[in-house]
């Protein structure tokens, strides 16, 4: 059983940056299926259920900015991680501030968007942590969703691709605005990130992502490709 949410999110900058260019970040020109699940699982997620994107709509003139930022030279060796979770002596932190670390990079980011979101979720589990089980799990999760989306509650503050970006969001009443005129017509958006396989040794997949009059449809571009490829 599946059941339906829609939301709004915008906000001042986003980034999901394409892989062949992580160096300095270039952004998707559009928000990711995955970018998307992760705006509502901070909004609202439990174990016995998994967030599915539907439909992405582009509310905004696509536009892109330049910026330079302070980013880190390098990663926390995972020794260096294991160490400390044993209770080993040695600090484990990266400071931006530092300058032996640190490294000005530029970044070509998306500015001023807003965007649409249309998915469900799929139970995956109808017990609960206490080994009971609702009469209507769906309805209860669906309805702690819209209860948190209404009031504005998260987990943590959702973010458009870097969690410096901070996503506004608010629940959609009624039928969407209309498309932005630039946005009219059809655009081959090339290969994208779709999500992350954790059961698969967290490989990434792709799909081909198509936009007609500034909507994805997620499920018809896969459907179109036979689904996604690693």
């Amino acid at each position: 059983m599946t059941q339906g949410v829609r939301l709004l999110v915008s906000g001042d900058y986003a980034c999901w940056t394409r892989p062949e260019m992580k160096a300095e970040r270039v952004s998707y020109d559009v928000m990711t299926p995955s970018g998307a699940r992760g705006i509502l699982e901070a909004i609202y997620w439990k174990p016995q259920i998994r967030w599915v994107i539907d439909k992405i709509r582009v509310l905004a003139p696509i536009r892109f900015t330049n910026i330079r930022r302070n980013e880190v030279a390098h990663k926390l060796p995972v020794a260096n991680v294991r160490k400390a979770m044993n209770g080993g002596a040695e600090v484990v932190a990266l400071y931006v501030d530092d300058s032996k670390n640190r490294q000005q990079r530029a970044s070509l980011l998306l500015t001023n968007v807003r965007y649409g979101i249309e998915a469900h979720f799929e139970l995956i589990d109808v017990q609960e942590r206490d080994g009971s089980i609702t009469a209507v799990p769906s309805a209860k999760h669906l309805d702690q969703f819209n209860r948190r989306l209404r009031k504005g509650q998260c987990f943590h503050r959702p973010y458009l691709g870097c969690r410096e970006f901070a996503a506004h969001f608010e629940p959609m009443d009624g039928d969407w605005p209309d498309c932005p005129e630039e946005l009219r017509g059809a655009r081959d958006l090339g290969f994208m990130l779709h999500d992350i396989d954790f059961m698969d040794n967290m490989t990434p997949r792709f799909f081909r992502a198509h936009m007609v009059d500034g909507l994805v449809d997620v499920r018809q571009c896969l459907a179109a490709t036979g689904g996604t490829v690693a």
